[in-house]
Order: structure tokens, then C-alpha cells, then sequence
């Protein structure tokens, strides 16, 4: 299934995409309410065209935990090397955003604004010590995430990453939620990145280095993943902040990331005075 969060006449509702329509669903408040009691959702009568409404983020997660250099070409290009374990930092809930809203930064904070397309793993089931075997049945499903990156915050004033990857607007997610079930092989995904239309990522989930098994259980070895928790599992080469010389996200700008069977996920830039 396609599960969506969506806005209509000033309600936030849950549903499902049915045929190019948004089917309401009866689920609890927040898909995030959902995810954790594990609901099976009944499906209604009121259908809303995709026009009609507005497209949240699928849910607002527990946790964000994202993984660095998950692609040898990207820790190539940004002159790092592979890591022999996975690289882990954290991103705040509150930077999630959903489609056509706006990523905004001010340049009192930041002047080198950075892309980054990544597949977002949604957890279904507590996982605590699991092994690779089992983690997949912890898995509730996919979606689109753009771990958009503060570059200057990140590699030369903080000399670590909780700010530039946390400000307000840095985690797009969406357009909706895919269930598990509908992406029998998430490892053989095509994933690219645009902007206004130009591509500059494109690659495909098979070159993760560490795939979504072993993520999962290196993780839960560590700390405990909460159903509605979000993994989001690296980014390919292709980053502005690799390219030479270097490019990074301007005003007016809009920047989508699409993978194969999760939909695209576009998102304005939006200077701040």
C-alpha cells in the first residue's frame, strides 16, 4: 500500500492512493499512532482527488537515525574514505518536512546548502539485538528522503554534523509511505536526484555499501529501534559539495528526489531574509 498523510479543509487526515485518489482510511490521528499499534487500516468511502488536498509527510518519526559514506563513490567524492562500519549521525524530528514545502535556510547560518537523495526505512517492530536474518520483519515500509546538509556547518565550524543536518526544513520525506510488502527487493532501486529538471544523482540502492539488514541490526546492537523510527540509508556521489566547484542549492530552486516505485519528493529553496 500507499499510505498517505494529507490535509483537507483544515483537517489532517490518513489514506490510502488508490488509482491516481487518495481513499481516507480509518487509522488513528497520525500515521506515526499507526505505525506503533501496528493497525491494519479499513478503508472508507470518501475519496479526494490528488489536487484537492495537500500532501503531508508521512509521518513525523520517533527517531531519524541516518547513516554517512553509505556509497564508495560518494565517500570518494567527497574525499573520505569507505568506512568499515556504519558511519551513524542523528537529525532532528522537527526538520521533517513534506512535498512542495519550502527548505529554507538563512545566510547568517548557512551559505552552502547541499542535497543528499536517500532511501528512508520505516521500522515496524521493536528491534533490540536482532541478527540480519530477522531484521527485515522489523521493516514497515519506504519512502523518499532529501538529507539536506549545511556543508559549511558540517565540515568547518562544528566540526560535527547535529546542526547542519538538523535545521528547520532539512529532512524532506514523502511523498508517501510504502509498505514493505510492495518493494520485494528494496536493494535494486534506481535513485536519482534534480534540480529544476537537471540531474545529479543517479544511481541505484544496490551500491549501498551496507545493506538494509545489516544497518538494522548493527543498529538495534547499539540502541533500541522504535516502531515509527527512520533510517535514512545513505546518499550517492553526485552531492554539490563534490562537484568542482562545488554547488549548492539557490533561491527559487527546486530540488526532487525520485526512486523507483517510492514516487518523487520536490521541494522549493527558499532564502530567508
Amino acid at each position: 500500500m500507499k499510505l498517505v498523510t494529507f490535509s483537507h479543509n483544515g483537517r489532517t487526515r490518513l489514506g490510502q492512493l488508490l488509482d491516481g485518489e487518495i481513499m481516507e482510511m480509518a487509522w488513528p490521528d497520525s500515521m506515526l499512532a499507526a505505525v506503533r499499534r501496528s493497525m491494519t487500516p479499513s478503508p472508507g468511502s470518501v475519496r479526494f482527488k490528488l489536487e484537492d488536498v495537500k500532501i503531508e509527510a508521512p509521518l513525523i518519526p520517533g527517531k531519524i537515525i541516518a547513516i554517512g559514506l553509505n556509497y564508495a563513490d560518494h565517500a570518494k567524492e567527497t574525499g573520505k574514505e569507505v568506512p568499515d562500519k556504519p558511519l551513524i549521525f542523528a537529525k532532528f524530528p522537527s526538520a521533517v518536512i513534506g512535498p512542495n514545502e519550502p527548505i529554507t535556510w538563512r545566510q547568517s547560518i548557512t551559505e552552502e546548502v547541499d542535497w543528499e537523495a536517500e532511501l528512508a526505512v520505516v521500522i515496524g517492530r521493536r528491534a533490540k539485538e536482532v541478527s540480519e536474518d530477522e531484521a527485515m520483519e522489523h521493516v514497515f515500509g519506504y519512502m523518499c528522503a532529501n538529507d539536506v546538509s549545511a556543508r559549511d556547518l558540517q565540515q568547518r565550524k562544528d566540526l560535527q554534523w547535529t546542526r547542519g543536518k538538523s535545521l528547520d526544513t532539512f529532512c524532506p520525506l514523502g511523498p508517501w509511505l510504502v509498505t514493505r510488502d510492495e518493494i520485494p527487493d528494496p536493494h535494486n532501486l534506481r535513485i536519482t536526484s534534480s534540480i529544476n529538471g537537471e540531474i545529479m544523482q543517479d544511481s541505484n540502492t544496490s551500491n549501498l555499501i551496507f545493506k538494509i539488514p545489516t544497518l538494522i541490526s548493527y543498529l538495534s546492537q547499539h540502541f533500541t529501534l522504535e516502531p515509527g523510527d527512520v533510517i535514512l540509508t545513505g546518499t550517492p556521489p553526485g552531492v554539490g559539495m563534490g562537484m568542482n566547484p562545488p554547488r549548492f542549492l539557490k533561491d527559487g530552486e527546486v530540488v526532487t528526489v525520485s526512486i523507483e516505485g517510492l514516487g518523487e519528493l520536490s521541494n522549493p529553496c527558499r532564502v530567508l531574509p
